[in-house]
């Protein structure tokens, strides 16, 4: 099992917009081999940095479902309107991806 996250520094006023283009997207990951779950996890405000965290967390069956899911047409079409939303983040998100090593 592989879990693929991002994690996303939300300009503080800004949480119910990105929340809105993350219920809103049609990601299609349901028709991904191997997807097997999705959560938008939001985390701690810093209000002195300005930012609300937030993860993106997918559940895949293996890392090699994971990479084709990022090669697939649906992850273009799912990506493609990323640049308008700028305004939202303070920074890029930052990726991290884990191989399951024990679970129940």
């Amino acid at each position: 099992m592989f879990i693929a996250m991002n994690r996303f520094m939300v300009v503080e006023g800004s949480e119910e917009a990105f929340e809105e283009v993350w219920k809103n997207r049609d990601s299609s990951l349901k028709e991904m081999p191997g997807f097997v779950e999705f959560r938008l996890l939001r985390g701690p405000s810093n209000a002195e940095e300005g930012y609300t965290l937030y993860a993106s967390h997918t559940i895949w069956r293996s890392r090699e479902d994971f990479v084709a899911w990022t090669k697939s047409e649906n992850f273009r079409d799912a990506h493609k309107n990323a640049g308008q939303n700028k305004g939202l983040y303070k920074g890029p998100p930052v990726f991290e991806g884990f191989s399951v090593v024990e679970g129940a």
